[in-house]
């Protein structure tokens, strides 16, 4: 059996009890080196259990997306995306290909900080998504 990787572990932690196609699914969602889809997590975890229905995907994402364990991405393109919780960074979407990448600067940290202070609050959360098309060189 494999290791049970932090997903599965989060899971578990948050008291959800983890059937075999629950772990498969969380699985595909820990190996991602993407932002899948529902159809891309479908198709990654029907290749290492076929009897996984669509319907079981997107039951499974919901549940780890209502016990936060799972972040929902909305990158405009019509489809929801995810990610494991975990570090914080951003996200820079090519609004050509599709391509997300994940970013983390200290100077912009710093700024949304002074922002919120400026206006009198505390920042607690917040999303930050940069959309853009690679300069042409």
């Amino acid at each position: 059996m494999a290791a049970m990787t932090k997903l599965e572990k989060a899971c578990e932690d948050k008291g959800l009890k983890m059937t075999e196609q629950r772990r498969v699914i969380a699985r595909v969602i820990a190996d991602a080196e993407d932002h899948p889809d529902v159809e891309t997590v479908y198709r990654r975890a029907t290749a290492v259990d076929p009897r996984i229905s669509i319907a079981t995907v997107y039951r499974s994402l919901k549940l780890f997306e209502d016990v936060n364990v799972l972040v929902r991405h909305d990158f405009g393109e019509g489809r929801a995306r995810y990610e494991e919780t975990g570090d914080h960074h951003e996200h820079l979407i090519d609004i050509e290909t599709g391509e997300v990448i994940e970013f983390m600067h200290q100077e912009l940290e710093t700024l949304k900080e002074r922002v919120a202070n400026e206006l009198g609050y505390e920042l607690v959360d917040h999303r930050l998504e940069l959309y853009g098309r690679k300069l042409k060189s």
